[in-house]
């Protein structure tokens, strides 16, 4: 090994100690070709010696050392960048931890302010009579009541006043003790979070603060916060009605603000808002906003159609600049969401301030993150996009589908009758405005003939099921939800090409394969690329299958994220994948409705291979590790697309019916076999006896070959044995004795490695898996295993099945032998695994 020292870019130490210094057109050549090729290989360096002639008195081991120096201080430069930009998070971090000290410092003040005047009125009120005390009763509730206020004036000097106390109000929430604020949960302040972020505790409403850094200007940051729909997704417009200017430089703006419903039982939300911009003596911005509900003397809008008038709270953003560039920012969301409008099963949804930090708060704090992060990355991004470009197809599919399941009437949206069940609801929409776009051909063949839109759409209630959980599995095994054998509706309606219907064709593919476009920072969201690979024919063309691509947007796959919702919503899209394409929204939404009992089990997956009866065993398994006894509900909404002609509306809508029904009962399959038995004593039981066998074996052969036991001793019997192999903290894996092994089984921290479940399992090969010299090692070794019945392997790394790779400190692999002593399988235990 040539030892060397990163010195400057003029000279290089050799090994012998002699010192090469190489003239100021030899440096600059070099760094040319450095940027061309950082690592040039032997063969390389000869070439460019060769075409270089100012390079020619250089031997070729001083070229290696020079290259192997500059990439040393490139490594060095790339690391004190970091750090620097570390220090600078920790610095500002360590600001906000000063601020929030401060604060909680003051409330401990208050509180024992107030505590000591409880004491005292607690002894007076001991004095009183029986009588004194009923009437102190009465007067306490009646001091509860809402006073009702008269109308404030909304002229311009009244809206001055009251944009001046909305920010005096906000601050106190922001900085002050207004709200007494607690640490939401699952939070964790640090360089790499996304900010400090609390939730009230005790206020009137639903309230959130969060408080972060971000690598952006403050002028910058108040840009996107004002536009309002570029980032929170829930918000369909806001309009501005008047704007007035202030005599300290300052804006007050008059808003109308419309939010989608969640979900087909909930009423829209709308408010009359002020917004008061400003900036404070410090230099700091300020945007604060509340609502005008009860004015006179000025603007109003009465209630509309379709819509529930919330209220909001003093809230806003206070922005101010960092040291060494970037902005400091707080951010308060206050409201009232009239939970009296929706019905009580969804009411925990209107009354959660941690569902209001999550999308609202936070959200707004991560769109700055992103925005700020691919101003750094500037460049293209995967298939040729930018940033900036996937973000708005990631918003153009989130605000399509938000269209659909709410089917507004002033987007041309019209109801149909029901076939005497009104458990899916069925919209129409012939609207130019919607048609737009829609009418380019996807295939030659097929005749632009499409003029209307159907949206059918239905919700469900499901009990213990991680939103995360049935996310992942709708996204990994589309053909378990959406076979539903559709070719019908091809022969017997449209007649159009095979996108022309967002997920009549989803199930009858002959593989999917993944390719993410992006996603945005800390995988909160994933834009990627479905291409299903020979998709079934149309009765026109039967022997040409055709690969189908589907636009895909996934959120809220994260199991320890509370309250946050998942997101399956995708659209068909032609080859040419055009920024502008037209696009049919359609997915699914679920939204926990009660808090998260126990958040210590992420990750659970489950054998759903068996429970689906995929393979038609028949039985059904409930397994994790630890299973919460008490039960959680989530409310899944779904709503699907279908562009037809006109004249075929009536059978469209009738074989609407029967695919979203069918969904919906494929749904209620998925989600009873993801659901654990939460009785008294419920152990995990697999249903198959298979499962149990197979444990038994694995265990067995372990002890055989190796001469220890796999488990430790503490029980007896194949439950005790399934039970401690499936919670075993090693990574163990089965994989088939075949030319191309594919796993079979893998206990749950074998699932964590892959980042998968058990029936995806088995489209895993365990070529796929390993790397290069992992294959190596193991085609080594593999007629040791055969023959000696096991191996030990080195460390190494391999790759999840999202291609995440894997370090781990050493690996063993040995034959399973069945009850007659024959080769059954290979299984493999990763020990002391990492993602890196």
């Amino acid at each position: 090994m040539m030892s060397m020292s990163c010195k400057d870019g003029n000279g290089a130490m050799m090994d012998n100690g002699k010192y090469v210094r190489y003239t100021p057109e030899q440096v600059e050549a070099l760094e040319r070709l450095y940027h061309e090729c950082p690592k040039p290989s032997s063969l390389r360096r000869q070439q460019l010696i060769r075409e270089c002639p100012i390079l020619s008195n250089i031997e070729p081991k001083q070229i290696k050392v020079w290259f192997q120096n500059r990439r040393c201080r490139e490594k060095q430069r790339k690391e004190a960048s970091r750090l620097q930009t570390v220090n600078r998070k920790l610095s500002a971090m360590n600001k906000l931890l000063m601020e929030e000290n401060d604060r909680l410092q003051k409330q401990v003040s208050h509180l024992v302010y107030e505590n000591g005047c409880f004491r005292q009125h607690t002894q007076n009120t001991t004095l009183a009579t029986k009588d004194t005390s009923c009437e102190s009763v009465v007067t306490n509730g009646q001091h509860r009541l809402t006073p009702k206020h008269p109308p404030r004036d909304a002229s311009p000097a009244g809206l001055l006043s009251i944009a001046e106390e909305t920010l005096t109000e906000f601050l106190s929430k922001a900085t002050g003790t207004a709200i007494e604020w607690v640490q939401m949960p699952g939070m964790k302040p640090g360089p790499d979070s996304i900010g400090i972020v609390a939730i009230s505790h005790g206020c009137t409403g639903v309230a959130a603060r969060a408080c972060g850094l971000v690598a952006l200007e403050p002028s910058r940051v108040v840009e996107i916060l004002k536009d309002r729909p570029s980032w929170y997704r829930d918000c369909r417009a806001v309009d501005t009605l008047n704007v007035l200017p202030t005599a300290n430089g300052g804006t007050i703006e008059l808003l109308y603000m419309q939010l989608y419903a969640p979900t087909t039982l909930a009423t829209a939300l709308d408010f009359l808002l002020l917004r008061y911009t400003s900036v404070t003596e410090d230099g700091s911005l300020v945007i604060c906003e509340r609502s005008l509900n009860n004015t006179q003397n000025g603007p109003s809008i009465p209630s509309v159609p379709n819509f529930v008038r919330a209220e909001m709270l003093a809230s806003g953003y206070l922005i101010r600049p960092c040291e060494g560039g970037g902005s400091i920012i707080h951010i308060v969301d206050h409201m009232n969401l009239e939970a009296w409008s929706v019905p009580e099963v969804l009411r925990p949804l209107y009354e959660s301030s941690t569902v209001l930090a999550q999308k609202t708060t936070m959200m707004a704090l991560r769109q700055l993150r992103q925005i700020s992060l691919e101003v750094s990355q500037s460049g293209a991004s995967n298939w040729g996009r930018r940033p900036a470009a996937l973000r708005a197809l990631s918003q153009r599919l989130s605000r399509g589908f938000n269209e659909a399941l709410n089917g507004f009437t002033d987007e041309g949206w019209s109801l149909i009758a029901n076939d005497g069940v009104d458990d899916v609801t069925i919209q129409v929409n012939s609207s130019p405005e919607k048609l737009m776009g829609l009418n380019l051909p996807f295939a030659n063949r097929y005749p632009p003939v499409t003029n209307s839109v159907l949206c059918a759409k239905a919700s469900m209630l499901l009990q213990n099921v991680p939103p995360a959980l049935l996310l992942r599995f709708l996204r990994e095994h589309r053909s378990e939800w959406a076979d539903n054998n559709f070719d019908a509706y091809s022969a017997a309606s449209v007649k159009l090409g095979p996108c022309s219907f967002a997920g009549s064709r989803i199930g009858n593919f002959g593989g999917q394969v993944i390719l993410p476009l992006a996603h945005t920072i800390e995988h909160e969201e994933v834009l990627e690329v479905i291409k299903m690979e020979g998709i079934g024919h149309c009765p026109e063309d039967a022997l040409m299958p055709r690969d189908m691509f589907l636009l895909q947007l996934c959120n809220g796959m994260d199991e320890n994220a509370v309250g946050m919702s998942a997101e399956l919503i995708f659209a068909p899209i032609d080859a040419s994948f055009a920024d502008d394409a037209p696009l049919l929204p359609s997915g699914f939404r679920i939204i926990p409705l009660d808090p998260i009992k126990d958040t210590s089990t992420p990750n659970r997956t489950l054998d759903l291979a068996s429970a689906l009866e995929i393979r038609g065993s028949g039985s059904k398994i409930s397994n994790d590790r630890n299973i919460a006894s008490g039960n959680s509900r989530s409310l899944m909404t779904m709503a699907f697309e279908f562009a037809f002609e006109s004249h075929m509306q009536e059978n469209v809508a009738a074989i609407a019916r029967q695919y979203v029904r069918g969904i919906i009962s494929s749904v209620q399959r998925v989600a009873s076999a993801l659901s654990p038995n939460t009785g008294p004593n419920v152990g995990l039981q697999f249903g198959a006896p298979e499962a149990h066998v197979l444990a038994r074996w694995i265990c067995r052969s372990y002890s055989c070959y190796l001469g220890v036991e796999l488990l430790k001793c503490g029980g007896e019997g194949s439950e005790y044995i399934l039970k401690s192999l499936w919670n075993h903290p090693d990574a163990i894996m089965c994989c088939s004795l075949k030319a191309m092994p594919v796993f079979t089984f893998a206990n749950q921290a074998g699932l964590d490695m892959l980042e998968t479940t058990l029936v995806a399992l088995q489209d895993i090969s365990l070529e796929k898996v390993l790397d290069e010299h992992g294959r190596k090692g193991l085609f080594a070794e593999f007629a040791q295993i055969m023959q000696q019945g096991f191996a030990c392997l080195q460390g190494g790394v391999c790759s999840s099945s999202m291609g995440r790779p894997v370090s781990y400190e050493r690996a063993v692999a040995w034959k399973v032998l069945n009850e007659e002593e024959n080769a059954h399988c290979i299984c493999f235990r990763f020990i002391n695994w990492s993602f890196i």
